[in-house]
């Protein structure tokens, strides 16, 4: 057996910042990592540039049970706080679009900059390190440690942190560990789902759609009282871009999305405005959206002929269509294409300032094995710096 005073399982994003913090803090630390290399979820992140966080960070971007738990961790370690981290590694980044910040050249400075902080911290990572169990010791006198067996070594451990993520993305690793091992000290668990993932729709509507496949249009995308603006996809079996993988997060099967194509106009002013004109329906709209959709989507839905040919109700009706087109998705792409994963231990379980579980001290959770997801836009990555700095001040 090996004595050590922090093992974390799993050297994503939330376990790296943990063992930096834990390890600044004089604790020795162990991370522990399944697979072959450290941060491959990093690696693919922001097509490859990480959008490593967003200046805009709040509360009201992230989606759990209690929307007031991430309050405390995300007011202690803010995005300026990983900037300046950024910055003293000497990484150069651009802010995007609505806040979101990405490395001008490869995620892997991101990694890199880990890595040189845990090894500056004194951090140990150990790659291809399976977890085969856990379990809760009393040594008496009030003191109750972990034992945490690998294939390898036995350690026997002050504080347990478990950092290994949710199921999204399976070929990068992603396994269900983290609940199995909530589940072992009998924790709360949301029901975990796929999140910011594309919709797949019926046969049919993908037969009429195939025409439409790889179409990238700005829309208004609203379910269940919430609505995003940014473009959506096409693709040939459903729906995607930003716009949609926002709306996943909170769409329930059977539920109608409902797609804006103009968000910017009243259709059926629009039409009314000129519906005296020679102009084809799929001409006109050709002003206002990608040609090749405007024409395939008169094709699917009203044959293009002169506006001035439509009568007041058939104008009405090709209005409603276009500012309220109503999908009801067959379902998602799943945890293969997701993003993230919603749901996960549930907050009430955890301190919401250290993330450890109330009723087994020493036991922490963080980053997205908890029931806690960001929207798009390097929320989630502000997240995993939050909550691992939490615990990382803990342990």
């Amino acid at each position: 057996m090996r004595s050590v005073d922090v093992v974390i399982v799993g050297a994503g994003a939330a376990g790296l910042m943990c063992a930096i913090e834990a390890g600044k803090r004089g604790r020795k630390v162990v991370v522990l990592e399944h697979a072959e290399r450290i941060g491959k979820k990093i690696a693919i992140s922001g097509g490859g540039r990480c959008n490593f966080t967003n200046v805009n960070t709040s509360a009201d971007n992230f989606i759990s049970s209690n929307p007031h738990f991430c309050k405390s961790a995300l007011a202690r370690y803010t995005p300026a706080d990983f900037i300046s981290l950024v910055e003293k590694h000497g990484i150069a980044y651009h802010e995007k679009k609505l806040g979101q910040l990405f490395c001008d050249d490869s995620s892997r400075r991101i990694i890199e900059m880990l890595l040189t902080e845990c090894s500056e911290a004194g951090a140990v990572i150990s790659c291809r390190s399976l977890v085969r169990s856990v379990a809760r010791k009393d040594y008496g006198k009030g003191k109750t440690h972990f034992q945490v067996a690998t294939d390898d070594v036995t350690f026997v451990v002050e504080s347990l942190v478990v950092a290994t993520g949710g199921l999204s993305i399976p070929p990068l690793g992603a396994t269900d560990f983290g609940y199995r091992l909530a589940r072992q000290f009998e924790l709360g668990i949301q029901e975990p789902r796929p999140a910011l993932v594309p919709f797949t729709l019926s046969r049919p509507a993908q037969r009429e759609l195939t025409t439409l496949s790889g179409i990238s249009i700005d829309a208004s995308v609203s379910c269940l009282g919430k609505e995003f603006r940014e473009n959506i996809l096409i693709t040939h079996r459903g729906l995607s871009g930003p716009a949609i993988l926002q709306i996943s997060t909170y769409w329930l099967p059977g539920e109608i999305v409902t797609i804006n194509l103009l968000p910017d106009h009243d259709a059926f002013n629009l039409l009314r405005a000129h519906e005296n004109k020679e102009i084809e329906l799929a001409n006109f709209l050709s002003q206002f959206l990608p040609r090749r959709f405007a024409h395939a989507w008169c094709a699917l839905n009203f044959p293009s002929q002169p506006l001035k040919r439509y009568t007041p109700r058939q104008l009405a009706e090709i209005a409603e269509k276009l500012n309220r087109w109503e999908v009801i998705p067959a379902g998602t792409e799943g945890y293969k294409k997701a993003e993230v994963t919603a749901g996960g231990v549930a907050t009430d379980e955890l301190s919401s300032q250290s993330m450890e579980v109330k009723s087994v001290p020493g036991l922490y959770f963080i980053g997205e094995v908890v029931d806690v997801t960001g929207k798009l836009g390097g929320y989630n990555f502000q997240w995993a710096w939050a909550s691992g700095y939490a615990a990382g001040q803990s342990v």
